[in-house]
């Protein structure tokens, strides 16, 4: 029960209160620590849902983020807004060197804010970079439609974690003009930065710090500071590969979209091979950026592959008979948008529609262009040389395209059965050959006898035999 009661009043914010726990007590508590310590980027976003996670499965106490940045995206800063969100236990920033920029407002976002000696905070209005990295003016109806979304976001968090809302948004605002028990803080024209000393001064009746629960030297002090000296601490170190899964989640789309098409050429021209690797290669980085930035797990690639199994059985196998193919299509279809949605220990199992939004958007724009581009294919594919020597290479003991064209005209005139209901395409047997075949337009049932009437590409041109 005391555990429970230090907890309360941890998260309504005693401002640098120190919280007494008995050593028994600390050394039965997680701590994980996450570092800030590179610009507010999209790599920075899996290091910290990582780390979050890593938490809640552990059901740790408390986060501390370990910060010394210089700031970067708006955007990246909502993100990771919305991770630290979902952690239910206490959250602190130790502000190492320096936090501008987004990194004051992902601070604005932890319920304790502490600082190191010398360190400062603020500075946090929005700047536009050149090409080379150099600071641009906004326009000014850009700067004041900026300012104000910067200034909810970072409102919403200051007022949830109890902090002076005029002090945040100064530091954001430069036409704002902070003044605090009659001594002006910060003019207008000028953007708020606060020193450790200044950010932990006292203000107001009761006294209340301006914005930094303390000063300490070190994160072991810190946590002394915490009442968790004695605490089991997890720290989370950034990998590499988290470069490499924002690279990947930035062109899903297209790797669902060369997927997609992949699949489309292989089916039609079964045997090359190369159209159907590319595919798989495509698949498997897709699932790969989902898995190391910590959306999905592997079982959604094992889903994957069981519903593409399924699909395959029903066109080369039991052609005709539409349940395999329609489990397999929706089992694929939900691997495909579960490897994007973001999930959370201990959260319900089915996903909330914001979490699907992202995830429906990528599958929606991949399957949009992948039947334009399929459209095209085969329109256009067929008639291609390229086209023609894939598909003469690919068929067995024929190695050259005039072979190729002559095994073609063979086959014209040429009665078989299909074995799957043509609409209108679909494939029929001719003695032991099973063919890609289309009709002219009309339906033809599985078993009924058709008759070979030209080629267009790979396909064989049919109509019902009498």
């Amino acid at each position: 029960m005391r555990t429970w009661c230090l907890l309360i009043l941890s998260m309504v914010g005693l401002w640098g209160a120190p919280i007494n726990i008995s050593a028994a007590e600390a050394s039965h508590r997680r701590v994980f620590i996450i570092p800030i310590r590179q610009d507010i980027e999209p790599p920075l976003v899996y290091i910290v849902r990582r780390g979050v996670k890593e938490a809640m499965e552990a059901k740790a106490d408390l986060i501390v983020l370990d910060m010394e940045t210089n700031g970067g995206r708006i955007s990246t800063t909502e993100e990771i807004i919305k991770i630290l969100d979902n952690f239910k236990g206490e959250t602190v920033t130790y502000v190492h060197n320096h936090a501008f920029s987004a990194g004051a407002f992902i601070a604005v976002d932890t319920q304790k804010i502490y600082m190191a000696p010398q360190s400062v905070i603020g500075a946090a209005a929005p700047i536009m970079l050149t090409s080379g990295g150099e600071v641009q003016d906004l326009p000014s109806t850009y700067e004041a439609k900026m300012n104000s979304a910067v200034r909810a976001l970072v409102r919403t968090c200051a007022q949830k974690n109890g902090y002076n809302v005029d002090v945040v948004e100064a530091m954001i605002d430069k036409n704002k003009e902070l003044t605090i028990d009659g001594q002006v803080l910060t003019k207008k024209g000028e953007i708020l930065t606060l020193t450790d000393t200044e950010a932990a001064k006292e203000y107001g009746k009761p006294p209340k710090p301006l914005l930094s629960s303390g000063t300490v030297k070190s994160m072991d002090d810190l946590l002394e500071e915490l009442g968790y000296a004695g605490a089991e601490q997890t720290s989370i170190t950034p990998k590499g590969v988290e470069t490499l899964a924002s690279w990947l989640n930035a062109i899903g789309p297209v790797l669902l979209i060369i997927g997609m098409i992949g699949l489309y050429i292989e089916f039609k021209t079964p045997g090359v091979i190369l159209p159907g690797a590319i595919a798989a290669l495509a698949f498997v980085l897709y699932f790969l950026g989902g898995y190391i930035a910590g959306l999905s797990g592997m079982e959604w690639i094992i889903v994957f592959v069981i519903g593409l199994a399924l699909i395959l059985s029903e066109l080369f196998l039991h052609p005709g008979t539409i349940l395999p193919g329609v489990i397999g299509l929706i089992l694929v279809v939900i691997s495909l948008i579960m490897a994007g949605v973001d999930m959370y220990p201990g959260t319900p199992m089915l996903p909330s529609l914001p979490q699907l939004t992202l995830p429906l958007e990528n599958l929606g724009i991949a399957v949009g262009s992948s039947i334009v581009i399929g459209l095209i294919l085969a329109r256009f594919l067929p008639h291609t040389p390229i086209y023609r020597t894939l598909v003469s290479q690919s068929a067995s003991g024929v190695g050259t395209e005039k072979e190729f064209q002559e095994q073609q005209a063979a086959h014209v005139g040429q009665i078989g059965v299909a074995i799957s209901n043509l609409r209108p395409g679909g494939k029929a047997r001719f003695g032991e050959q099973v063919l890609d075949v289309i009709t002219q337009g009309e339906m033809i049932a599985k078993g009924q006898p058709v008759r070979v009437l030209r080629y267009s590409g790979a396909e064989a041109v049919v109509e019902l035999a009498s």
